[in-house]
């Protein structure tokens, strides 16, 4: 039965409106920017089966790049078109902030944007989010990119970043695809080789975070591993 047909006060979009977007559910959610559901499935069902194939993941579900989105059932450019763009949004919103104020005063902000763009990630990655003097977020960047177990870093290459982005200081992260939060021996000699190497050109490392899907990032300043 198509979404139109159902009952007003069951229908996604009136229940939003009604009720506040928290009291829907995550497909009811998705299946509002879907909007139409195929012959046999309402848009509802869509965004039901698009979860189930990432395992009702949404941090994997997040991480899709468009074109494979596209190419799910029911899902097609426009839709793929329209779900990118509302997580792209997301993730702007989360980063504008920290372009105005000291990071340091929004930690739970830097940490929702790490989970939204590195969570569900199903290869390693290596990211700097490059600060200003006063701390103030001047970009972020993806540095290297691995494979599910590990990713190469090259002290060199992020010393020569953070001249070119005359970075003061930076917020180093990368994800643990294994679901695994708990740094490795090798990512706390990184960090530490990181940190003497950035300090020769006075760029603070502020923290190292270790994202996983579904779990909290972990700080390595709060673990005083930094």
């Amino acid at each position: 039965m198509a979404i139109r047909d159902w009952p007003a006060a069951e229908r996604p979009r009136e229940r939003l409106l009604l009720q506040g977007a928290a009291a829907l559910s995550d497909a009811e959610l998705l299946a509002i920017f879907l909007r139409v559901g195929i012959p046999g499935k309402s848009a509802v069902d869509l965004a039901r089966d698009l979860l189930h194939q990432f395992n009702g993941n949404l941090a994997e579900l997040t991480a899709v790049h468009a074109s494979k989105l596209a190419k799910s059932p029911g899902i097609g450019p426009a839709k793929a078109a329209q779900l990118s763009a509302a997580l792209e949004l997301a993730r702007r919103s989360l980063i504008s902030p920290l372009k105005e104020r000291d990071v340091l005063s929004s930690p739970q902000a830097v940490r929702d944007w790490l989970r939204l763009s590195l969570g569900g990630l199903a290869h390693e990655v290596f990211f700097a989010l490059w600060l200003d003097a006063q701390n103030r977020l001047l970009l972020t960047e993806e540095l290297f990119r691995g494979t599910l177990t590990q990713t190469s870093v090259y002290p060199r290459e992020v010393v020569k970043k953070a001249l070119a982005n005359n970075a003061g200081a930076v917020i180093l992260a990368h994800n643990h695809p294994s679901g695994l939060a708990e740094p490795s021996s090798a990512d706390i000699t990184l960090t530490a080789t990181l940190k003497q190497a950035l300090g020769l050109i006075d760029v603070k490392v502020l923290d190292h975070f270790v994202v996983v899907s579904g779990g909290v990032p972990l700080s390595f300043a709060e673990r005083g591993l930094i």
